[in-house]
């Protein structure tokens, strides 16, 4: 018990500072090519094909990345339960900086024709490939490094790290709009981006060799308690209940920031008279708040429990998220209050990867993880924003409507898991 309750030393910050930087760096690898998708859509295909079939075609090559997570993931995973959590770690970060350099260094259309867009979706598969194994084998790691008591901060930490991982992508691309004009981001300035992200994420997983495997994993090994057969058959055997629960939680992690953080901006300058500059501006202030309400709900969760938070959190949200989407357009001012506080209560999905690293046993942990959270991720992280659009057709608050149902989601699983964990209680005490 003392170990588990002890406070996080030298070697646990030093662990999740290496985790949480390399999923900053993996997250803008992944994420940085949609800010260039405009002029990518340019170079990489036939200068006579109508503008609209362009875009399709270059955001259909971003979305094949979020369609590879789940392949990906389950592989990874699958190897992460059964020989390693570190390994999988290190190789997860290498799959995603090797096509990232690539795509800075890959030929346009002009200059080797239809191979430059096959080229392209391919190291945006592998991309895909990458970061289906990254999050899920960063939550598994920290958690298994850290006490019992402190896996929700842990979590949250790494959860905020990621998202950073957004911010960071966006603030390099308004600096190269910023300094380069048009003519130049085509004829080579795009590649900066890439060429940057590659080179730290080679410097990530450099710093990744000083990482040590898991004390659980270590422990699974000596005792000869690593899972038998395919992790995967073991998980939908045996865990439905904890895998519907994480997918459900993965759709309210993965929806809010697409509505929130993503699309929102996008929206008020359609449907107000916000101009683009103060709406991203907003924007970075709400992702920083996001940052700090993760790691709040990540705290929270470590001494209230997980029920009580999500329940709470989810409640918050609503509450916040319909002032945004109803007020944002009074004023400017009022535009930064209600986008930084939807911004901290987005922060709720910080007690995600609590409540998944506790919904699996250890042995089959990885796979379980990465088997819901990918497939849910591929299905509303892609769908989300149809959905959205497709609603935008009857009410101009289809945004709003939208995250008031996924925060009823989180209330009613909070409620489930409060439910659970007295029954719990409850049959503990009389087997005691």
């Amino acid at each position: 018990m003392k170990s588990q309750a002890r406070r996080l030393n030298r070697q646990d910050y030093k662990t999740l500072s290496l985790a949480a930087l390399g999923g900053a760096l993996e997250f803008y690898d992944f994420i940085i090519f949609v800010f260039f998708a405009a002029v990518i859509g340019e170079l990489f295909f036939p200068p006579d094909i109508p503008d609209w079939l362009r875009q399709l075609q270059t955001f259909a090559i971003f979305a094949a990345g979020y369609l590879a997570r789940p392949l990906g993931g389950i592989v990874m995973a699958h190897f992460g339960d059964r020989v390693g959590r570190k390994k999988m770690f290190s190789l997860s970060i290498l799959l995603m900086a090797l096509p990232t350099l690539a795509m800075g260094a890959l030929p346009d259309y002009h200059a080797i024709g239809l191979t430059a867009p096959l080229l392209l979706l391919l190291l945006r598969i592998l991309q895909g490939a990458a970061i289906g194994g990254e999050v899920p084998g960063a939550w598994v790691f920290v958690a298994e490094h850290v006490p019992e008591k402190r896996v929700g901060f842990a979590c949250g930490t790494l959860t905020a790290g990621l998202t950073a991982g957004i911010l960071l992508g966006s603030l390099v691309a308004t600096l190269i709009n910023s300094l380069l004009s048009p003519e130049a981001i085509a004829a080579g300035g795009w590649r900066i981006p890439f060429f940057l992200g590659g080179a730290f994420g080679l410097l990530a997983m450099y710093l990744r060799r000083w990482l040590h495997e898991t004390p659980v994993f270590q422990q699974m090994q000596a005792r000869k308690t690593l899972a038998d057969g395919l992790p995967l058959r073991n998980v939908l055997q045996n865990h439905k209940r904890a895998v519907l629960i994480s997918m459900l939680l993965t759709w309210l992690l993965s929806a809010c920031i697409v509505v929130v953080i993503l699309m929102a901006p996008t929206l008020l300058q359609k449907q107000t008279a916000l101009s683009a500059a103060l709406t991203l501006q907003a924007n970075s202030v709400a992702t920083v708040m996001l940052l700090a309400g993760c790691i709040i709900a990540g705290l929270l969760a470590d001494r209230l429990g997980a029920a009580k938070v999500l329940t709470i959190g989810c409640l918050l949200l609503a509450l916040c998220s319909w002032v945004f989407f109803t007020q944002a357009a009074r004023s400017p001012t009022a535009l930064f209050i209600t986008y930084a506080l939807a911004g901290l209560s987005v922060g709720v999905v910080g007690i995600v990867p609590f409540v998944m690293v506790r919904a699996f046993p250890a042995a089959i942990r990885f796979t379980g993880i990465s088997f819901s959270y990918n497939l849910a991720y591929a299905i509303f992280g892609g769908l989300t924003p149809v959905c959205v659009t497709l609603l935008m057709r009857f009410s101009p608050l289809a945004a709003a409507w939208y995250v008031l149902a996924l925060a009823l989601v989180g209330i009613l699983t909070g409620l489930w898991l409060g439910w659970a964990d007295r029954r719990n209680a409850i049959l503990q005490q009389v087997n005691a």
